[in-house]
């Protein structure tokens, strides 16, 4: 049998020098004694699993509102996909697997229900109260939100997975909520998370907007990345239709080259600079996990064109306006009378101001137990 020192001797014979090490992790803010038989790092990817905030993951938007339809992705699909694609560069570039998987797993726990509709609306309305962010409240669902030890709050994760989430890239900087130095930039772990949630987005929302009909093959004509993989499979005619076998061929094709593009960059990238610790990839002044320049725009480009094709059509547009509708109104009834919250959300508001325990309360939630929610406050037939 593998023990935890044997796991850890194994990283270190096998790992990068640039890779971060379990033995060598930065502790957890409350000391605890280790595994016997899983790493620090195991161990942080196993407690974000069993936490409730993942497994609300399953009913809460990725583009498509779950009464939409089984095959479209939730947060949790994509949250999985995300850590799939991460652990195959991360096996690639011989950095720390387990580390990448947690901070994947953990980077979208903080989002509302309704997707980036109820993220948007939900800052709006905490605009005069700190505002409100899918990363910096995922952050906060591991490190007081989420209760499941009598000891301490949160996960009491190592502090190696905390800077790892504090780092995706955002508008919204974690780094002195965490205790980081802003001037720091991610480890190679939690860049690889950052880039593959952005390359999982854009191929598999593509992959939902042609399965819903939203977009068509003769939509993508003018984009690079459809004549590129258009070549590399040797469609020398393009299709009126993709069915279900060819779509799934033309998205595998577009993870594909894009995940080849970021390794065969991120692997000159690592030659030049020749990094031999964690800290000398931290205090580069760009990261070394990226695209290629023309990857990167074509990128781009498909991201543009998902906006304009996909995020903005009607049928997303309704669910937008819809979702915006029930969290408004559910925030500013709870606000208004505090006391339709549960007991002991009531409570927590000794702790902090009413209208952060009500976003907390709403952040929580999945679609389907917002719309209930919902129901049960304004609609008279309803128990409450």
């Amino acid at each position: 049998m593998l023990n935890r020192e044997q796991y850890e001797l194994n990283e270190a014979h096998i790992l990068a020098e640039y890779a971060a090490l379990s033995s060598d992790n930065h502790g957890r803010h409350y000391p605890q004694s280790e595994s016997l038989y899983r790493t620090a790092f195991q161990r942080d990817r196993d407690r974000i699993i069993h936490a409730a905030a993942f497994r609300r993951l399953e009913y809460k938007t990725q583009v498509f509102v779950n009464d939409e339809g089984d095959y479209y992705r939730t947060r949790l699909t994509h949250t999985l996909e995300v850590a799939q694609i991460a652990r195959t560069m991360a096996r690639a570039l011989r950095v720390n697997e387990d580390l990448v998987e947690a901070i994947c797993l953990a980077h979208d726990l903080g989002h509302p229900p309704f997707g980036h509709a109820g993220e948007e609306m939900l800052n709006r309305l905490m605009k005069d109260h700190g505002g409100f962010n899918h990363n910096h409240q995922s952050f906060r669902v591991v490190t007081e939100l989420e209760r499941r030890y009598a000891e301490f709050p949160g996960l009491n994760l190592t502090r190696d997975t905390l800077f790892g989430i504090a780092k995706h890239e955002t508008d919204y900087n974690l780094s002195e909520s965490a205790g980081i130095d802003p001037r720091l930039r991610g480890t190679l772990e939690a860049q690889i998370a950052n880039i593959t949630d952005q390359l999982a987005y854009n191929a598999h929302d593509l992959d939902d907007g042609l399965s819903a009909g939203l977009i068509e093959p003769e939509d993508l004509r003018e984009l690079e990345i459809w004549q590129l993989l258009c070549q590399r499979l040797g469609w020398k005619e393009m299709p009126v239709k993709l069915d279900e076998i060819t779509r799934h061929t033309f998205i595998r094709e577009l993870v594909g080259v894009s995940v080849d593009d970021v390794l065969a960059t991120t692997s000159k990238q690592l030659e030049r600079v020749k990094p031999k610790s964690p800290l000398d990839v931290q205090e580069q002044a760009d990261n070394l996990v990226c695209y290629s320049e023309s990857m990167f725009q074509m990128g781009q480009a498909l991201k543009a064109f998902l906006y304009e094709n996909m995020y903005y059509s009607f049928r997303v547009v309704r669910m937008k306006r819809r979702a915006e509708r029930f969290i408004e109104q559910i925030f500013a009834t709870l606000v208004d009378d505090p006391r339709q919250l549960p007991k002991e959300c009531q409570l927590e508001m000794q702790q902090r101001p009413v209208h952060r325990v009500v976003a907390d309360y709403i952040a929580s939630m999945t679609d389907r137990s917002a719309v209930l929610e919902y129901r049960r406050l304004f609609d008279p037939s309803m128990r409450p």
